[in-house]
């Protein structure tokens, strides 16, 4: 089973990394972007085969780890 994790800012959180993204895609000319947030993909390969408890044990790697859950919110897609 792979866990698929998202993890992007808290709305209101600046995001520098995300301006700077919006700025140079305007300097290469497009100019219909708006605001950009940018975050991480983190794919995840388990052995785990019970559905609820690798939901459980990935939620348990972003709030240790993964994740700084003050200023991060992050979701979890299990694929198998």
């Amino acid at each position: 089973m792979k866990a698929r994790v998202h993890v992007t800012l808290k709305n209101g959180v600046l995001d520098p990394q995300g301006r700077a993204i919006a700025n140079a895609l305007h300097s290469l000319g497009f100019a219909s972007v708006g605001d950009v947030r940018q975050g991480k993909f983190i794919e995840i390969d388990l052995k785990e085969t019970d559905k609820a408890k690798a939901k459980s044990e990935v939620d348990q790697m972003c709030a240790k780890l993964l994740a700084n859950t003050v200023i991060e919110n992050y979701s979890v897609d299990l694929v198998e």
